[in-house]
């Protein structure tokens, strides 16, 4: 069980993937919210928000939003953001 303070990290972490989704690719449908809205696992959170920052397409976020839970290393042209689509 997550304590309050916990929530309060994932909560906050949940808000600012989908700001910077919104910011980086536009509006971001609503299963892909709900999707990010049952996530409760801090270090994937803040991995996502890495991943979203520097995935060069909304493509690329989505295939890693339905990875488990990998490792914070992210390499290659793949997680480029200015490469583009």
């Amino acid at each position: 069980m997550l304590n309050v303070e916990d929530e309060r990290f994932i909560e906050q972490d949940r808000q600012d993937l989908c700001e910077i989704l919104a910011v980086r690719f536009g509006n971001i449908p609503n299963d892909v919210i709900q999707q990010i809205d049952e996530l409760k696992d801090l270090n994937q959170l803040q991995r996502l928000i890495l991943v979203a920052c520097n995935s060069p397409s909304f493509k690329v976020f989505i295939e890693e939003l339905g990875e488990p839970n990998q490792s914070f290393k992210l390499t290659g042209e793949r997680f480029n953001p200015i490469r583009g689509n």
